[in-house]
């Protein structure tokens, strides 16, 4: 159960736009900004800040920002953000074998090198303490620019954010997020989404 419960869309009115660009993202409106809009500004900064990390226009495929996304949340164990993320993937043109092969990323042909490098990156950019190390940055720049390495790591500490937010809340998950997750992570210990508590 939610520690505390999302409110209507409709409580904030002046959070319309904020709430259409996650309806975009996702198909609908998360229950982690519901939650969160009863502090109107933190929608909008966050709104803000998701149109620039996950920018179309930028240097990264949109779709491959929330694999990493999602691998950021298996690494500090966010189930809510680990399913938001795959939904987010297959909405931005990522392939649904590709998604369902996300944890044979290593050696499932539908990877490249260069995004195997980048989903190990995050993996370690997520995991507490923080994993990144020299020898991992110079295999990043073999494949990535450096405008492409910010894009991605803002990708990661964007979930990053959401991870900290969602389990500390308990956000519950919404139907076609736990449907996600019942398809995509049962084997990686999936529970649903449900939080300990």
């Amino acid at each position: 159960m939610a520690l505390l419960p999302p409110l209507p869309a409709d409580t904030t009115p002046e959070l319309a736009d904020d709430f259409a660009l996650f309806e975009r993202i996702l198909g609908f409106v998360p229950n982690s900004l519901l939650t969160m809009q009863r502090v109107p500004a933190m929608v909008s900064g966050f709104g803000a800040l998701t149109r620039a990390v996950m920018d179309p226009n930028g240097s990264v495929d949109p779709g491959f920002k929330r694999l990493l996304a999602h691998f950021c949340s298996r690494a500090a164990g966010c189930q809510y953000c680990e399913a938001h993320s795959l939904i987010a993937a297959e909405l931005h043109d990522v392939p649904h074998e590709k998604v369902l092969a996300v944890w044979e990323y290593q050696t499932s042909s539908l990877y490249t090198e260069a995004e195997r490098v980048a989903l190990d990156f995050a993996l370690a950019a997520g995991s507490v303490p923080n994993a990144v190390d020299e020898p991992l940055m110079a295999r990043m720049r073999q494949h990535w620019s450096e405008e492409q390495i910010v894009e991605i790591l803002g990708a990661i500490a964007l979930y990053g954010f959401l991870n900290r937010w969602n389990d500390s809340m308990a956000t519950e998950i919404e139907g076609p997020a736990k449907a996600m997750g019942d398809e995509v992570l049962a084997q990686g210990g999936w529970t649903g989404g449900k939080h300990a508590r």
